[in-house]
């Protein structure tokens, strides 16, 4: 049957199932096509810590977004447009969040009263009224897979496994995805098992013509290509592009590359991902714990290295000791703290941006680290190759932040050609630099005080370094209180060098009259533009500026907030960042929070700025 092909702009899809059953693979393969087919897009995984949660219950539901359009977008959206559920707690997890009018797509496989109950419902919501707002498609999907492949001679458990590839074939339908690109991805993933490729490509397949030939759908939709700047693009998630750019660093540099880690989510996937990249001089090491791990990558910094450590708040907090080690032995080392909700095992799975004030001031004694923080997927890259630079320019520690939404969430990326990259130049000691022919290993350099870094094993230039303080240019051990004094006020006053080869801070302020500032860090960078756009279409000016240094801050940082009447800071934390900013500038911030596990929704946050606005 012929059916009309409408054209939308922009489509929110959430796709919720029980965990394991497929749903963040189902997500992936629609936005991989989706990526291919050349719109803009920003997804946002979301799933239990737990790795086979219960079945059938609220805590063990899985869910994956996906936003995409014909033209540039920020967030991966508020509220779906499509709620795919797959069970009835799919449903019920997910429900509060869809708007007016929603499609609704469910599995009505598993709607039996024990699992109704299991979650809360005394009767079943597909026939009971609940779901009047939404245009509500109930499909046994589950049988519908089960006859699909009948004829296969898998069992009964292993065939309903790919319900998820049925659903995955009526959205590609429905959205006029191309398929070829699934197929080969699932004749990849399950080559060894060529029985099992051949179920879920028929289920995939069951699904589309499904879509094609039911009078349940009788309109499928298409969104056009964003257009984009011309390039090479790539759907890429925040820790593969944090991981490329580390890469990149070690290549600009000219110095290997090595890490040291221990796995804890969500950082892990850099931990994988480089284990990938040997020809790149990559070197991992997977160490039996975070202070194992970090002592490493210290050890490599000594040794010539571009060192790296990766890990989330309850590692960095492991780290302390040995960070304020770095400090005081003024050696480059790149700590990557993918932030996650605590305290303690708090969230895994969840993001949030609580970790600011920890790597600002988590080590005894005074022991300053520059900060930086990346505001997209994407982003992670440039973030990256940032905090190499900084390290490896003024030979201290640096802190990258990135969270949980950025880290597993994804968007198109263009691929940067190598002379777009920024050089870092190193310069290893080389020859003794002491007035009497001796090696003075806290020499700084006049311009950013940075100590000479000498590869052990250099002939004339041996020397030792330990936690106890230094003296200065010596590097021996002193207990002077005068050195002390000056030694912490020149790693300070080392830190703060870092501000002056910063670029002017870029506020966004088209209309030039705005009395409103919105001031963001991290991942807070989609929703905050995208409130700020739908307060400026209702013809209010508002200003937006986004910190990616946050230790120091611009040097314009100042001057820039004073222009405003008020600056508004939304942060997925109890103010940190705001806490910040009223005490180095004495300005009062307006803080806007939540912690709730979850990114802040564009519309809520726009309601909030509004308000600022109107009732200033």
């Amino acid at each position: 049957m012929a059916k009309d092909v409408r054209q939308l702009e922009r489509v929110v899809i959430r796709i919720a199932g029980d965990s394991g059953d497929g749903m963040q693979l189902t997500g992936d393969r629609f936005t991989q096509e989706t990526a291919q087919f050349g719109n803009d897009l920003a997804t946002f995984p979301n799933f239990p810590a737990e790795i086979r949660a219960p079945q059938g219950t609220l805590a063990g539901v899985s869910s994956f977004q996906l936003h995409f359009a014909d033209h540039d977008i920020l967030t991966p959206g508020d509220r779906p447009d499509v709620l795919v559920a797959m069970n009835p707690a799919a449903l019920k997890a997910n429900l509060g969040d869809l708007r007016d009018g929603a499609t609704l797509i469910v599995d009505s496989h598993d709607f039996t009263t024990r699992a109704l109950a299991r979650v809360g419902w005394d009767s079943n919501p597909l026939e009971d009224g609940t779901l009047e707002k939404f245009q509500l498609h109930a499909l046994d999907l589950t049988q519908m897979t089960l006859d699909a492949l009948a004829d296969t001679g898998l069992s009964r458990k292993d065939a309903g496994r790919s319900k998820n590839m049925f659903a995955l074939g009526l959205l590609s339908w429905m959205y006029s995805r191309p398929t070829e690109g699934t197929i080969a991805f699932i004749e990849h993933k399950f080559a060894r098992k060529p029985e099992i490729a051949g179920a879920n490509i028929t289920a995939f397949r069951a699904g589309y013509n499904f879509g094609e030939t039911t009078e349940a759908f009788a309109v499928a939709y298409e969104v056009k290509p964003a257009t984009l700047p011309t390039g090479t693009y790539r759907n890429i998630t925040g820790n593969l592009a944090l991981a490329y750019g580390l890469i990149a660093a070690s290549k600009r540099s000219g110095l290997p590359l090595f890490l040291g880690a221990y796995p804890i989510t969500p950082a892990s996937d850099i931990l994988h991902e480089l284990s990938r990249h040997k020809r790149f001089g990559v070197r991992t090491f997977q160490a039996e714990d975070e202070i194992a791990g970090i002592g490493a990558a210290l050890g490599a910094a000594f040794g010539g290295s571009l060192a790296v450590t990766t890990s989330s708040g309850p590692g960095i907090a492991l780290k302390g000791e040995t960070i304020g080690l770095a400090v005081s032995l003024e050696l480059p080392l790149v700590i990557c703290d993918i932030q996650r909700g605590g305290p303690s095992t708090g969230l895994p799975t969840k993001t949030e941006q609580s970790d600011l004030l920890q790597a600002m001031f988590g080590r005894n004694g005074e022991a300053p680290v520059p900060i930086v923080a990346a505001q997209s997927p994407g982003d992670c890259f440039d973030a990256a190759i940032e905090a190499a630079r900084i390290a490896l320019t003024y030979r201290t520690p640096v802190f990258l932040l990135s969270d949980g939404y950025l880290a597993n969430g994804s968007e198109p990326w263009r691929v940067p050609s190598l002379d777009e990259l920024p050089e870092i130049p190193v310069c290893f000691a080389s020859e003794p630099n002491g007035p009497d022919g001796s090696f003075l290993p806290y020499l700084r350099d006049p311009e950013t005080l940075a100590r000479p870094w000498a590869v052990p094993g250099t002939p004339g230039l041996e020397h030792r370094v330990g936690g106890i303080e230094k003296a200065d240019k010596t590097g021996n051990i002193s207990y002077d209180p005068d050195n002390h004094d000056f030694m912490v006020r020149t790693r300070q006053a080392k830190v703060d060098r870092v501000a002056a080869a910063l670029p002017p801070l870029a506020v966004d302020d088209p209309s030039g009259d705005a009395r409103v500032l919105v001031l963001g860090w991290g991942s807070t960078y989609g929703p905050i533009g995208a409130a700020v756009r739908r307060v400026r279409r209702s013809g209010v000016p508002i200003a937006q500026a986004h910190l990616r240094h946050l230790n120091p801050f611009p040097g314009d940082l100042g001057a820039v907030l004073n222009r405003y009447d008020r600056v508004v800071i939304p942060e997925m934390n109890l103010g940190q960042l705001a806490m910040m900013i009223r005490a180095k500038y004495l300005i009062d911030a307006i803080s806007i929070t939540q912690v709730r596990g979850l990114p802040f929704k564009a519309e809520e946050l726009a309601e909030m700025l509004q308000g600022v606005v109107d009732h200033g």
